[in-house]
């Protein structure tokens, strides 16, 4: 019908079938499982690429979900595909982490970090977060390896009842959903280094930053024997570094070396779709995915265009809420022509009012387009609806 990939539907129709398919999918295999807020599905492509890399004449061992679809039904629509498969990477939904820990026992958990997304569904970030620890204390000593984001206190406190957990600093400057201790409750504390990161500690308990194994630092990762290597990506953003890093620490548990993983993360150019450039038209526009505060966050110092073109929805694939709008720093794109598109382009209208940036309304997303025409490629960032939209229009999907 052309409406998508079609893998949460074949997911669907297999679980209607055969109700335990997920947890049947997923045993007998290695897992590398990459969860939280921003970054899950260009971690997993890193992951994936290195893991083929390394596996050569035999990456058809592999099998990865590799269009996003991260709920029980993508997962076991991925893998019902792929039945010999040995070796899976799985992006995973934050809901789902309990449930693949319980029944398909991975190698390796890459948890990436926790902001406000979708608060309809997900409500406060810290029940996800609880989630997960309980769901590692219950795997105890048979539980995976985590690779965990050390600048995130909510990600700390759930990732402390691994059995190993390797820290990877990854130079996140928002903070915005971290203000309180995830353990008693109490304010936290930051101290701020010259370079624009901080470290964390509660001063009323023992939950603290922990030293990193790997740190990204001015665009360079440092290995855990002190090697600084610059990943040279094809992706852009310092996030897509910190994304890296996180990978490179868990691809090194199953034995891949530095040298080779960044081979394979050179070969990610546009993973799902994003940062892909696309000709709708007869105008080329480079589409940049932003699904909550913290993605607006690193996503919007990626713009390079004028005009530009910002694309927003609320149906359930975005989140019903938009208040995470006047969290976002729009101010920065002052100066400069923005299109507010998308069913949701009057309340993004007021903030950027309120911001002073100079803006016009055009809710449809063709007419937005064609409105922002230049000599180049035009930049637009869309929320999740609106971008898979896009795809479709530049025949990228």
């Amino acid at each position: 019908m052309g409406k998508g990939s079609g893998a949460s539907i074949r997911g669907q129709i297999l679980t209607r079938i055969a109700p335990d398919a997920f947890g049947d999918l997923v045993k007998g295999r290695r897992i590398v499982a990459v969860s939280g807020t921003n970054g899950k599905t260009t971690t997993t492509h890193f992951v994936a690429s290195a893991l083929r890399e390394a596996l050569g004449p035999d990456a058809g061992r592999l099998v990865h979900n590799a269009d996003g679809a991260n709920l029980h039904y993508g997962i076991a629509s991925a893998l019902a595909k792929a039945p010999r498969a040995d070796v899976a990477v799985l992006e995973t939904d934050e809901r789902v982490v309990a449930d693949l820990l319980a029944k398909g026992r991975p190698e390796v958990l890459v948890l990436l970090n926790f902001s406000r997304d979708q608060l309809d569904r997900n409500h406060e970030i810290k029940f996800l977060g609880r989630d997960w620890r309980s769901a590692l204390d219950r795997a105890g000593a048979d539980g995976p390896v985590v690779i965990a984001n050390a600048d995130d206190p909510l990600v700390t406190w759930a990732a402390e009842k691994a059995p190993k957990v390797v820290w990877v600093s990854t130079a996140t400057t928002w903070n915005a959903d971290a203000a309180m201790c995830p353990a008693c409750g109490a304010m936290l504390t930051r101290a701020s280094a010259s370079d624009g990161t901080s470290t964390w500690d509660c001063p009323s308990c023992e939950l603290t930053q922990h030293d990193a194994d790997y740190v990204v630092r001015d665009g360079f990762i440092r290995l855990p024997d002190g090697t600084a290597i610059d990943p040279q990506l094809n992706v852009p953003g310092v996030f897509n570094i910190a994304n890296a890093a996180m990978a490179l620490a868990a691809v090194a548990e199953l034995g891949v070396d530095a040298e080779t993983a960044l081979r394979g993360f050179r070969s990610v150019k546009a993973p799902a779709g994003r940062f892909s450039v696309a000709t709708i038209g007869g105008s080329s526009y480079r589409l940049i995915l932003s699904k909550n505060p913290a993605g607006w966050a690193e996503s919007l110092p990626l713009l390079t265009t004028d005009p530009c073109v910002l694309m927003i929805d609320s149906v359930a694939a975005d989140g019903k809420d938009v208040s995470w709008l006047w969290d976002v720093e729009f101010e920065q794109l002052r100066g400069r022509r923005v299109v507010a598109s998308g069913p949701r382009a009057y309340d993004l209208a007021v903030r950027l009012t309120y911001a002073e940036v100079e803006h016009s309304v055009i809710p449809d997303l063709t007419e937005a387009l064609g409105a922002a025409t230049g000599p180049g490629t035009v930049d637009v960032i869309a929320t999740y609806t609106p971008f898979q939209k896009l795809l479709k229009m530049g025949g990228l999907r």
